[in-house]
């Protein structure tokens, strides 16, 4: 059984950094490519950065390219995503997902596992 736990939201001012942290179980980590969705108050979930298995290639929404940073650890069976310049635009639940294949991909449909999600606040 997969599983998927984010961790590292919170409560930030407008311009700091946060970095998630998405730790995977239940099968081999380092095969399956990976991504980060978000989901903000009366809004649908949306892409925010995806990261093959290898960790070699990535994509951003264009709302976060150049400040967000998506990487993965394959010996930890850990992804993060590293937050900077944050704006109050950024608040939602983010949520760490994974397909079954290895190729990354911007579409949430194509993701078969998800975390539960964790909130992050961006302060004005």
């Amino acid at each position: 059984q997969v599983q998927l736990v984010e961790s590292g939201g919170g409560l930030v001012q407008v311009g700091d950094s946060l970095r998630l942290s998405c730790t995977a179980s239940g099968r081999t980590f380092s095969n399956y490519a990976m991504g980060w969705f978000r989901q903000a108050p009366g809004k649908e979930r949306e892409f925010v950065a995806t990261i093959d298995y290898s960790g070699g290639s990535t994509t951003y929404a264009d709302s976060v390219k150049g400040r967000f940073t998506i990487s993965r650890d394959n010996a930890k069976n850990t992804m993060y995503l590293q937050m900077n310049s944050l704006k109050p635009e950024d608040t939602a639940v983010y949520y760490c997902a994974t397909r079954n294949s290895a190729w990354r991909s911007p579409h949430s449909y194509e993701y078969a596992y998800w975390g539960q999600g964790t909130q992050v606040t961006v302060s004005s």
